[in-house]
Order: C-alpha cells, then sequence, then structure tokens
C-alpha cells in the first residue's frame, strides 16, 4: 500500500509501511499511515500528530526511529493539508473553521484505525500546532492515551508585537466582515524552496533539503500561509488550553520538550504553560530550533532519550 505516499530516493518509506483513507467527522477524506515496529518487544503504539503544513512523508524517519524502539506508529494528515482533502478551492490556502474540527478527526482516527489496527497501550508525540490539538482533544484522550510529548506547542507566536488576545480580536472582526477565507499571514507557497540560510526551523541542512525536495516534487502536499479564519480558530484554541478549569481537566502526563532558538513559537510561554499543568514537565534543548523532528542530531537524539526516558519501558501492561 505504499503507493498512498509520495516517494523521494532520498525518503523512503518505512519498512512494511500501509496506509489509506478514512472520512473525518463530516466524511472528508483524510490519509493516514501505520508502520510497524520491527523491534521487540512491541511496546505499543505513538500516534503522531504533525504540525501546521506537515505532511506523513515528513515523519518517515520518526516513524522508522520508533518502530526500532518496538513502536508501531500511526498518523494521519490534518483537514486541508497534506494528503488530505482540502477545504476551499484554493488548495494553497490552509484553513479550517475550528480547531475542535481537528480533535473530532482524531477521534474518528483512533475509532477507524488506531483502535481497530494497532496495538496499544497509546502515547502520543506531537509538534507545534499538532501539540496544541493534542491538549485541546484531552477530554477524549484521556481515557486512550497513557503519556503525550508535545514538542515546540504553540502557545505564541515569538518576536510578535501582537498578543494571542490582540490576534484574536483582529483576526474576528475580519472573520466577521466575511474575510475568513484570505490569507491570514505569507500568502501562496512560493514557487521555488527558499534557501537554507533564510530558514528559521532546522540547523540540519539535509533535512531541510529533504524536506523541501518533497514539496517540491509533491506540490500539492505543500501549504501557502493560513487563512483569517485558521487563525482566528488556532488563537480560540490557544485560550481554551490556557484556561485554568480546562487545565485542571488534564491528567494525562505531559513532558514538553522546547527549542532554545525557536523563532516561531515562544519556549518561554511553554514553560510557563508546563508549570501551571498539574503532570506536567519541561525540556528545553539549547541551540534547537522550532522543528525539534526535523533538526541535528544533536538536538534531535536529546528530544528522543526524552522520549525513551518518559514513555513507559514499554511493555508494562501488554
Amino acid at each position: 500500500m505504499t503507493d498512498i505516499f509520495n516517494i523521494i530516493p532520498s525518503n523512503p518509506a518505512p519498512e512494511r509501511a500501509a496506509g489509506g483513507y478514512f472520512k473525518g467527522f463530516d466524511g472528508r477524506n483524510l490519509r493516514y499511515g501505520r508502520f510497524p515496529a520491527v523491534a521487540r518487544p512491541l511496546k505499543g503504539t505513538v500516534i503522531i500528530l504533525s504540525g501546521r503544513n506537515e505532511c506523513i512523508e515528513k515523519y518517515f524517519e520518526t516513524a522508522r526511529n520508533l518502530a526500532e524502539r518496538g513502536f508501531t506508529s500511526a498518523i494521519f494528515d490534518w483537514r486541508g493539508q497534506g494528503g488530505s482533502e482540502r477545504l476551499l478551492r484554493d488548495p494553497q490556502r490552509g484553513h479550517v473553521r475550528d480547531f475542535q474540527d481537528y480533535v473530532k478527526d482524531l477521534d474518528r482516527f483512533f475509532e477507524e484505525v488506531v483502535l481497530p489496527d494497532c496495538r496499544g497501550p497509546y502515547y502520543v508525540l506531537a509538534h507545534s500546532t499538532g501539540s496544541l490539538i493534542a491538549l485541546l482533544a484531552t477530554p477524549s484522550l484521556v481515557n486512550r492515551v497513557q503519556r503525550m510529548v508535545l514538542a515546540a506547542p504553540f502557545f505564541t507566536y515569538t518576536g510578535f508585537p501582537l498578543s494571542m488576545a490582540a490576534i484574536s480580536r483582529l483576526a474576528g472582526v475580519l472573520y466577521w466582515l466575511g474575510l475568513g477565507r484570505m490569507y491570514g499571514a505569507w500568502g501562496a507557497r512560493p514557487r521555488r524552496s527558499p534557501p537554507f540560510a533564510t530558514n528559521k526551523v532546522t540547523t540540519d541542512i539535509g533535512r531541510y533539503r529533504r524536506n523541501m525536495e518533497i514539496y517540491e516534487k509533491f506540490p500539492k502536499l505543500a501549504l501557502g500561509g493560513p487563512t483569517v479564519a485558521w487563525i482566528r480558530a488556532a488563537c480560540r484554541a490557544v485560550a481554551v488550553v490556557e484556561n485554568p478549569a480546562f487545565m485542571q481537566r488534564i491528567t494525562i502526563p505531559v513532558m514538553f520538550v522546547g527549542a532554545g532558538n525557536d523563532e516561531v513559537v515562544s519556549t518561554r510561554a511553554i514553560a510557563a504553560y508546563a508549570r501551571r499543568l498539574r503532570g506536567g514537565s519541561i525540556l528545553t534543548i539549547a541551540g534547537a530550533r522550532h522543528e525539534l523532528l526535523q533538526e541535528a542530531d544533536i538536538f534531535r537524539e536529546q528530544l528522543l532519550a526524552a522520549f525513551d526516558a518518559f514513555i513507559p519501558g514499554s511493555d508494562e501492561g501488554l
């Protein structure tokens, strides 16, 4: 079933990769991948939740790392991105009406793919926007997921002159003026990938070039900037997960991993949230940039070591 994926020589699919499509909560076609463990003992399944403008192929390397540790991994492309059904006529626009739509799709993913086809116990490994969605989904994940490792979660932008509350108000005005589908930031993706020297997400030139090659060879997987509606929805999701009453309901143990040189999201905000959360802990990887799982080995291996230490040894309860 590897024909469901988009393969380039520098990024082969993991061993025994399988995938397909399932229906989101409203019938949208959402693409998923499932990558079996190749080592023993079997330790359960890691649900990988990607960030905005990412795709399954970008996590092949991570899936292989997990398989070699005895974990099956399962991942799907969020609605409106990657190989999943787009929501607007212009497929470049990163759009969603409400982040609860992502949460409802994640619930369907468990029902349709994870629970029938993947061995427990279940864990979450998420990045950026995927980390925010994981927190938002905790009421439905609490009886399914044992632990979560959330890398560079999106709570607020770093170095941005406006607060999330101000951004939310501005996006809300534009949304109610009927401008929710216009670009809220950045615009369409450039035809040629930006040079490595200008990127803010990784110090690893090899992984950067690999990821850019995926999008250059398969432009249907890529997005431009987010719409006004997406930005509004993200701000509202942050407000929900930062509400003290909501935080009291998060009983799943969570390890937050921040990037010391993150120029996309605020690592200071991540640390502050982790300190407030019962059952939360924080590791900051000095020198790393935003995309920790796409970073140089010196940083990436620290994240994987933290994962190994935090996730139970993994044959417990099997």
